[in-house]
């Protein structure tokens, strides 16, 4: 099972890149835990500056944009 987290405070980039996150897991399978991560204490620890961010199994694939459908299935599976 992948964790993928996005990093986000709720703005309307982050808020998106959680939508098509959920939607590009369902369209991989169901072994994807998915988590909104919220407190910016939590974000900057993943060493983020810049929200939006995917966050693969630990590790940060993406980060201060929301990428195209075909490009966040490509970075769940390969991560």
């Amino acid at each position: 099972m992948k964790k993928l987290q996005i990093l986000g405070t709720g703005c309307a980039k982050c808020n998106a890149l959680t939508e098509a996150v959920r939607r590009a897991a369902a369209e991989i399978g169901p072994d994807h835990e998915i988590e909104k991560v919220t407190d910016l204490r939590q974000i900057i620890s993943f060493g983020v500056m810049t929200t939006p961010a995917l966050v693969v199994d630990g590790k940060v694939v993406v980060a201060g944009k929301v990428p195209t459908h075909d490009e966040i299935k490509a970075l769940i599976g390969a991560a």
